[in-house]
């Protein structure tokens, strides 16, 4: 094969991962879309809207899969090796880690709708904080994939700390509300649930964030962090008895 002939493959094969990466940047920006919708249905108490929320999961789910057929192209238009190689992995996993993240984000739409149905309780509007907080993480591991920031990529996946405080909190508040008064139980179990939901799309940010690093790096992101989720401790289990 002549020089010319390795220029233009590697030219290719650059000009389709640069379209790859967009792609996931774009399906990354609409699961956080979603996530922030199915908030505002929540405090509209909308329940055809939520619905439509529901229904736009499908976009993502469809994304993930023409993400997946551009790997394979990918991996049939150069053999990569070494860097590249976990470049094109890197997107494979990322894509479900964001379709992942759409699921959860339609899960909080459809619990809004029986929501929608009773009487509006105090601990909803805590819910569009931890929103806020997994919307934050998603994004800014998205800009650490397209710019290829390992520090970044850190840097969010740090901080997921604090998402998991503000759930434990949240998760405290909620149970506070359901023993005061059983009439609560039933609104507030829905956003317990949400709440989990949202926890996990944190947790998937964490996900992506560690693949960043090992693409970039070659290494794992093998250091010890913080956990903040303490909802499962003998204190909180207790608490819920």
């Amino acid at each position: 094969m002549s020089g010319t002939d390795k220029d233009h493959i590697i030219k290719s094969y650059d000009s389709e991962l640069a379209r790859l990466t967009g792609e996931i940047v774009r399906m990354g920006e609409l699961s956080v879309t979603q996530l922030e919708a199915a908030i505002d249905v929540l405090d509209r108490r909308d329940e055809r809207a939520a619905q439509r929320v529901v229904g736009n999961d499908d976009a993502i789910d469809q994304l993930e899969q023409e993400i997946s057929h551009d790997v394979v192209r990918l991996l049939a238009l150069r053999a990569p090796m070494a860097g590249d190689l976990r470049n094109v992995f890197a997107a494979l996993r990322i894509a479900a880690d964001i379709e992942r993240i759409g699921d959860y984000a339609a899960n909080v739409a459809k619990r809004s709708i029986p929501l929608s149905m009773m009487a509006p309780v105090a601990p909803v509007g805590g819910l569009g904080y931890l929103a806020e907080l997994a919307a934050t993480s998603v994004r800014e591991v998205l800009l650490a994939y397209r710019d290829r920031d390992a520090e970044k990529a850190y840097q969010v996946w740090k901080g997921d700390v604090v998402l998991d405080e503000a759930y434990t909190g949240y998760f405290r508040q909620l149970l506070t509300y359901m023993m005061e008064d059983p009439r609560n139980i039933t609104p507030c179990t829905h956003l317990l649930f949400m709440a989990k939901n949202i926890e996990r799309i944190g947790d998937h940010a964490t996900n992506i964030a560690e693949n960043v690093w090992f693409q970039v790096t070659g290494e794992p992101l093998n250091k010890q962090r913080s956990k903040g989720d303490l909802t499962s401790s003998p204190q909180m289990t207790k608490l819920g008895e």
